[in-house]
C-alpha cells in the first residue's frame, strides 16, 4: 500500500505544474476572455433593457398623445355640433320671424282689403241710392206722362 501512496504522491507531484498551469490559464482566460465578454454582455443587456424602457416610454407617450388627440377631436366635434345647432336655431328663429312678419303683413292686407271693400260698398250704396232716386223720379215722370197723355 505504501508503494501505491508513494506512486500517487509522485503523480500528484508531477501534476502540480499542470494544475498551476491550468490555474494560470483559468486566471488568464477570466482576465482576457471571460471578463471582457461579461462586460460586453452586460453592456448589451443594459442597452437592450434601455432600448426596451425607451420603447415602453415612447409607447406610453404615443398612447397619451393618441388619447389627447382623441379628446381634442371629441371636443372639436362637440364644438362643431354646438355651432351647427346654434346655426340651426338661428335659421329656425329667422324662419319663424319671417313667418310672423308674413302673417302680420297678410293680416294687414286682409284688413286693408276689407276696409277698401267696405268703402267701395259704401260708395256703391251711395251711387245706387242716388241712381235709385233718379230712376224713381224718371219712372214716376214716365208713369205720370203716360197717364196724362
Amino acid at each position: 500500500m505504501e508503494t501505491t501512496v508513494q506512486a500517487l504522491g509522485g503523480i500528484l507531484l508531477k501534476a502540480i505544474p499542470t494544475i498551476v498551469l491550468l490555474l494560470i490559464v483559468l486566471v488568464f482566460l477570466r482576465w482576457a476572455f471571460f471578463g471582457p465578454l461579461e462586460k460586453i454582455l452586460a453592456q448589451r443587456r443594459e442597452a437592450s433593457t434601455g432600448a426596451m424602457k425607451n420603447a415602453e416610454a415612447l409607447l406610453a407617450k404615443a398612447e397619451q398623445t393618441a388619447a389627447s388627440i382623441e379628446a381634442q377631436l371629441r371636443k372639436a366635434r362637440e364644438e362643431i355640433y354646438e355651432e351647427q345647432e346654434a346655426a340651426r336655431r338661428k335659421w329656425m328663429d329667422a324662419q319663424t320671424q319671417q313667418l310672423d312678419q308674413a302673417r302680420v303683413q297678410s293680416r294687414e292686407m286682409v284688413q286693408q282689403a276689407r276696409l277698401e271693400l267696405a268703402r267701395d260698398t259704401e260708395v256703391a250704396k251711395r251711387d245706387l241710392a242716388a241712381t235709385a232716386e233718379s230712376l224713381a223720379e224718371e219712372i214716376t215722370r214716365s208713369l205720370l206722362r203716360g197717364k196724362v197723355a
